[in-house]
């Protein structure tokens, strides 16, 4: 089987080995996905120790001011499973106390078929007040000004093209509605920055390839974060692409990072 190493222009989009434009690489992200939906939680649990979590609630932490209105309007995109779209309605129903049972529902929009079946099915489990719908991050069905907060967690960098997804999050913001992109990150350098390569590159496509019986996605998953934007990059694009106040948070050793910004 051919290795899905990237190869990818500076900042034009993630496009695994063998694609010949923009459709192709989204349909070959979509099939890699699609093929491991039923042992992601799992792994995105164990291959990151369940920081994963962690990095969840502390973006919901960072939104608490919007999460804390009742009627904001919300918008997980490439929402995979659901898990930070659950876990915003969760923080958003402890903040809002006892008028929780007037929030707004939280869309969480993907376009991985598969993906938001489990994640309708986790969310009816825990009657958490998400809705999830069918979307291409790209070209969004959402009027302009639609939302109040938009956010996505370890699925920006898997999008074909990082400017049209970065317009479409700016579009569909109202003025002064704010976006946050959790994303994983090289660290440029020092001891960490040499262990979290080789975890990455030999140890987490190993056991991710044998655990979900797909050893392409998850080799692909290292080769999409060495050719993703370094943080200072993706913030000069999002300045570019609308968003004023972009700034940008590391945890992890430089490993993950949160970045925000404001609908200009």
């Amino acid at each position: 089987m051919t290795s899905p190493a990237i190869k990818q222009a500076p900042l034009s989009g993630t496009q695994p080995e063998g694609v010949r434009d923009e459709r192709e690489a989204a349909a070959r992200v979509r099939q890699m996905f699609t093929r491991i939906t039923p042992r992601y939680d799992f792994l995105n649990h164990l291959l990151s120790f369940s920081l994963d979590r962690v990095w969840r609630r502390r973006t919901a932490q960072r939104f608490s001011h919007i999460l804390r209105r009742p009627d904001a309007r919300v918008l997980d995109l490439c929402c995979g499973t659901g898990d930070l779209a659950l876990t915003l309605d969760r923080a958003r129903e402890q903040a809002l106390g006892g008028a929780a049972a007037t929030r707004s529902a939280i869309m969480g929009a993907d376009f991985v078929e598969p993906m938001l079946d489990h994640a309708r099915r986790k969310a009816q489990q825990s009657e958490r007040c998400v809705v999830f719908a069918a979307a291409d991050a790209l070209c969004l069905p959402y009027a302009n000004g639609a939302f109040d907060l938009v956010t996505t967690a370890f699925g920006f960098r898997n999008l074909a093209n990082y400017e049209q997804g970065l317009r479409e999050m700016a579009r569909v913001l109202r003025p002064g509605g704010e976006a946050g992109i959790l994303e994983f990150s090289e660290p440029e350098r020092g001891v960490m920055a040499g262990l979290f390569r080789f975890y990455f590159r030999r140890v987490l496509p190993r056991v991710g390839g044998a655990i979900s019986g797909s050893s392409d996605a998850y080799a692909y998953l290292p080769s999409s974060v060495a050719g993703f934007p370094s943080p200072a990059a993706l913030a000069l694009l999002m300045t570019q692409c609308g968003f004023a106040g972009v700034n940008f948070i590391a945890w992890n050793f430089g490993s993950v990072v949160l970045h925000t910004g404001k609908r200009s």
